[in-house]
């Protein structure tokens, strides 16, 4: 039956039209967008999960600007750090060379001067952005290097970096030692010789009257090794009884604990409350070992003991002296080369993060545009057969007409 008031033919003609229109305009979005998912009412679900990554990845690019500020702050200090061993080694050379006899130690004390001024001066130009690591000024710094996602939350984590002091202050030498019980030999340093199978000595803390102070520091030197103790504020809290005159005893008993924790082969290290602040060294080793001791107020600096070194008048004062300080100096290199690494290998697992979530948000948003060009053709084609189609279905009706002739 046909119909001049009905024309189902275009009906059908138009609905298919207006489906093929409304393909092209999503192809063609997607081609001026070239995503698949340009919003949320194209794919609510990939479109959320997207958003949430792309702040990640806004995220990361803070952080590897966090991880390259901090890298070039640490960088700054350790090569500070390392020239000043290298400078401390130099004036450790020039100590021992002063150890002979026919050698003009003023001139020596000249050199070792000279260097001691340049050391300054290295630590005090040790600052990247105002932050130095090696002048004493910074116990810590805290360095951007993830953001760990839980759940619906996201938690930054840092890497620590300790900060050293090798800085120049006032030193007040004290009568701190005393070795073998000898008090000719009472000082702020001392040196012991342990001869191997059986070789002894010791020394004692001086008492309370020597008015120790929180953040004075007694730091040893067991043959390659280090031990340190750091009077705090409780060793020397005179309001508490119980406190009292006990500074000596808490350092032995300190030192003696770190000592033995380093596990050298042969040495016994006693301590007798007896004697407080005594510790007895004896060498049942085979080889012979040097102990040396080092005092340090806590205004004096890690270097401030290098005003002390003289080697006009004692040479095995300055080598004691130089020894410590080498050490703090080497640990403190050593220390901030290894953050250095463990902040370059996060910066590079950050880029590497960056780049793969990048890619994951792109293969879940991005639009396939040999796919995409591929269905353009098609869909300009149907558009041109839905064209002729309508056309057709339009002419229908006229053909009643002859019907009335």
């Amino acid at each position: 039956m046909s119909s001049i008031l009905t024309n189902t033919g275009a009906m059908v003609a138009l609905q298919t039209m207006k489906g093929i229109n409304a393909n092209l305009n999503k192809v063609q979005n997607e081609i001026s967008t070239g995503k698949s998912v340009a919003s949320a009412k194209d794919n609510a679900a990939v479109w959320a999960i997207s958003k949430v990554m792309e702040s990640d990845v806004k995220g990361f690019d803070g952080i590897s600007d966090a991880l390259a500020l901090g890298n070039s702050t640490v960088t700054v200090a350790r090569e500070a750090a390392e020239t000043v061993t290298n400078l401390l080694t130099d004036i450790k050379a020039k100590i021992v060379a002063a150890q002979g006899q026919n050698v003009d130690r003023a001139k020596i004390q000249a050199d070792i001067d000279a260097m001691t001024g340049q050391i300054g001066s290295v630590i005090g130009a040790a600052q990247f952005n105002g932050m130095n690591l090696v002048n004493g000024t910074t116990a810590s710094m805290s360095v951007l290097a993830s953001l760990d996602r839980a759940g619906t939350s996201t938690v930054a984590s840092s890497i620590t970096v300790n900060g050293h002091d090798l800085a120049f202050g006032t030193y007040t030498a004290n009568d701190v030692f005393t070795t073998s019980g000898t008090a000719s030999t009472a000082g702020d340093t001392f040196v012991l010789a342990l001869d191997g199978a059986g070789g002894t000595g010791d020394f004692t803390v001086a008492d309370g009257t020597n008015a120790w102070a929180a953040g004075d520091k007694i730091a040893l030197r067991i043959g390659n090794h280090s031990v340190s103790y750091t009077v705090t504020a409780n060793d020397v809290d005179t309001a508490n009884a119980s406190m009292a005159n006990t500074v000596p005893d808490m350092i032995a008993v300190g030192l003696k604990n770190a000592i033995d924790a380093l596990g050298i082969d042969g040495l016994v290290v006693n301590y007798d409350s007896a004697n407080p602040g005594q510790l007895a060294f004896v060498n049942d080793g085979t080889k012979d070992l040097s102990v040396s001791g080092q005092y340090s107020n806590a205004g004096a600096g890690g270097l401030g003991a290098l005003s002390q070194i003289d080697v006009t008048t004692n040479t095995t004062d300055a080598l004691g002296r130089i020894e410590t300080m080498l050490q703090a100096a080497i640990n403190a290199s050593a220390d901030l080369g290894s953050a250095q690494k463990r902040i370059e290998i996060q910066a590079d697992f950050v880029g590497k993060l960056s780049d793969a979530l990048t890619t994951g948000i792109g293969a879940m948003v991005d639009a396939d545009m040999e796919e995409t060009s591929a269905r353009l053709q098609a869909l300009q084609t149907q558009q041109q057969l839905g064209i002729q189609s309508l056309s057709i279905a339009n002419q229908a009706p006229q053909t009643i007409l002859s019907l009335f002739r």
